[in-house]
């Protein structure tokens, strides 16, 4: 299995629980290294409830929408009390069909051969990144969400952040607070929900809608944007031309909130390339600025299969389910399904299902 963060821990459990032996590698030096390595302020958008690997709650007091260094304390307890061996500093550079079975190549030049293959990689290992000409003309500073953490050095600072899903929105909006001169560039807008509904996160009542037919879906969820531009007057955000039940949305009122405040400048623009000291943009004008961050989001994280797979729009692997390679024999994928019910959940639904796919291919339990 490749990748020990939640994904790669919940699917070493079930096959533990199954009787059937893993070797388990992280790239990292610690098990959940992509969650020890993102922002400090970060917090899951998904309930406790609905946040949970197979067999094992979160412990009591933890927040409703656990923190970063709650949901890793969650991660390090699961590891312990399934026992979970973790075989760290191993990143795989490639993997390759070897007669009905499989050799994986470290970094290391180490090889591992296996039966099957667990892609355990998830998405935020490969960050999306635009390519802009004139970057290298850039006097300031170009970065990645997965490279921020925390707001102290931009204190200050005309920071561009581009992109208006949730990590840039919760990354402008957090620096903006903490005195940066926040401008986010919005190309086509993004729909916004509340985190919660009154008490209740809102992650559990789209689960529960998400059972009804589609139509149902949208005469439901155009009430509820109707009563929120009611209460909160009209979106601030332009919202895009595909369904709200076509993508995640941005999550919380944080980013909003920041704009409605004058705290964030609003460009209806994408750039379009570098200048000297700041970007222009699609709209002809230019601004200056000291930072640019991309908040460009992430892509399927698969590049030691090469070319053994093909890949959807999305960059995700081809499957004839939810986990099997449609391209490979015994090659399976936890950690790569997204929806409104969060990535969490589907591991937690996915794990199960490999381990007793592989299990049943072993003739065991």
């Amino acid at each position: 299995m490749v990748g020990a963060g939640p994904a790669g821990l919940a699917t070493a459990a079930e096959l533990s629980r199954r009787g059937v032996p893993y070797r388990l590698v992280e790239r990292g030096a610690t098990l959940g290294h992509t969650w020890e390595n993102l922002y400090d302020s970060l917090t899951l958008h998904t309930g406790r409830h609905m946040s949970t690997l197979p067999g094992m709650k979160y412990a009591p007091g933890t927040a409703l929408f656990p923190s970063r260094g709650e949901f890793l304390d969650y991660l390090r307890r699961y590891a312990a009390r399934n026992a979970i061996s973790v075989e760290t500093g191993m990143e795989v550079r490639t993997i390759e069909r070897t007669g009905n079975g499989w050799t994986a190549t470290l970094a290391s030049g180490e090889q591992i051969s296996a039966s099957h293959i667990v892609m355990a990689t998830g998405i935020v290992s490969n960050p999306r990144a635009p390519t802009l000409p004139g970057r290298e003309r850039f006097r300031g500073r170009v970065l990645h969400a997965v490279e921020y953490r925390r707001p102290d050095e931009f204190i200050g600072k005309r920071v561009l952040v581009v992109g208006v899903g949730n990590s840039g929105g919760e990354i402008g909006s957090e620096l903006a607070r903490a005195g940066a001169k926040v401008t986010v560039a919005v190309r086509s807008g993004a729909h916004v929900v509340p985190r919660q509904i009154g008490p209740v996160p809102a992650q559990y009542f789209r689960y529960l809608v998400g059972k009804l037919p589609r139509r149902a879906q949208e005469v439901i969820l155009a009430r509820i944007q109707a009563r929120l531009q009611r209460r909160f007057g009209p979106p601030v955000l332009p919202r895009p031309a595909y369904s709200p039940l076509d993508a995640i949305p941005l999550i919380g009122f944080h980013l909003v909130d920041c704009i409605r405040d004058g705290l964030v400048e609003l460009k209806l623009a994408a750039p379009v390339a570098f200048t000297d000291d700041g970007v222009r943009f699609s709209d002809g004008s230019s601004a200056a600025f000291d930072v640019v961050l991309l908040a460009t989001g992430y892509a399927p994280a698969l590049a030691p299969l090469g070319s053994l797979v093909q890949v959807d729009a999305k960059g995700f692997a081809r499957r004839s389910d939810r986990v099997t390679s449609a391209d490979q024999p015994a090659l399976w994928f936890v950690g790569h399904n997204y929806d409104h019910t969060g990535g969490i959940t589907n591991i937690r639904r996915d794990a199960p299902a490999v381990a007793a796919a592989i299990a049943a291919r072993r003739g065991t339990r």
